[in-house]
């Protein structure tokens, strides 16, 4: 039987909001950084199944959360498109050679890096219990291709968005591209046993309104059409980070089911401007749980009571950092769940 929050992702309505955070699965848990510092670097734990969905599961043993989020990285996409990739210590993600430097069509496609990831959500769905929903993601291909422009993550997307003026014929190439390879994974991940599946547009906000039409509504409806017409019963989760005013026309042209909302939007204006009934997920910022204090559980009921009435999952408004205090995260559940 389907658990709560695949339940509400469908439009259900529950009494207790269900629970999983973004990047639940990760840097402060001390079960996650054992299993990391006995398997090496990152990219090797993702691309060991067995270990991945460890660390995939860790998180639902602790906490009980209501979905496990698929341990993997968005950059896993330019990485089988045949773009090189590394995770340097303190440094981040490295993509190389560039989309300044080179051609796309240069890059020699390794689809076959995307079998592993779909064998670690095989695993995790054998590990899990049937109420908690699988949940598979992509990056949006605006934000993918920030990554593959630049060859690294930076503070305005300058480069990308240089490139998108300069010459928006490429860069409608790029994003299309992404789009294709996108779509093909995330019917992978849902053959393999995703039961929803979310688009991470992190760098949305960055982009000026007309931009942001192209560059962000345009991609991810092309992939929400896609997911639809071959797995029409799966939920897609958008969640366009900084979107800001331009959410609601995100939520009416994506054709996205549910929506995410960063840590920056007032969660009773958002509830005025959604779509009656949508689904909405969020945004409680990820720093004040790992503030916690009296602040926290305050800041819970004030976002619970703003989508009381219309079906909310809980999360955050963006990643959980590494630092967050396990008690912490033990006490927004509990002010979730009224324990």
């Amino acid at each position: 039987m389907p658990g709560p929050l695949l339940d509400t992702l469908k439009g259900s309505t529950q009494n207790v909001a269900p629970v999983w955070l973004m990047r639940q699965a990760g840097r402060y848990l001390p079960e996650y950084r054992e299993l990391r510092a006995e398997k090496g670097g990152f990219l090797e734990l993702v691309y060991d199944s067995e270990a991945a969905a460890e660390v995939t599961v860790q998180p639902i043993r602790r906490f009980g959360f209501d979905g496990a989020i698929l341990f993997s990285d968005i950059l896993i996409v330019p990485h089988a498109m045949g773009q090189g990739l590394e995770f340097l210590a303190g440094e981040g993600p490295k993509l190389s050679p560039t989309l300044l430097e080179t051609e796309l069509d240069s890059f020699v496609h390794a689809y076959e890096r995307f079998d592993p990831v779909y064998e670690t959500v095989r695993l995790t769905r054998a590990q899990i219990a049937d109420t908690v929903t699988m949940l598979g993601f992509a990056g949006s291909p605006w934000t993918v291709a920030t990554y593959m422009i630049a060859g690294e993550g930076s503070k305005d997307q300058g480069p990308a968005r240089l490139l998108a003026y300069r010459d928006p014929s490429r860069m409608q190439a790029i994003c299309d591209a992404i789009a294709e390879v996108s779509i093909e994974y995330l019917r992978g991940q849902i053959d393999a046993g995703a039961e929803a599946v979310q688009l991470f547009d992190s760098w949305a906000g960055s982009l000026a309104p007309d931009e942001f039409e192209r560059w962000v509504v345009a991609p991810n409806a092309k992939i929400v059409a896609a997911i639809k017409q071959s797995h029409p019963d799966v939920p897609v989760i958008g969640f366009p980070k900084g979107a800001g005013a331009k959410l609601p026309v995100y939520a009416r042209e994506t054709g996205v089911d549910a929506v995410g909302l960063d840590e920056t939007l007032d969660p009773a204006w958002a509830n005025s401007v959604l779509p009656d009934g949508m689904p909405v997920q969020g945004n409680l910022d990820p720093l004040l749980v790992e503030a916690g204090g009296d602040a926290l559980p305050k800041r819970v009921e004030t976002i619970l009571e703003a989508f009381k009435g219309r079906p909310h999952v809980f999360n955050l408004g963006h990643g959980i950092g590494q630092f967050t205090p396990i008690e912490h995260v033990e006490q927004l559940l509990r002010a979730v769940r009224g324990e």
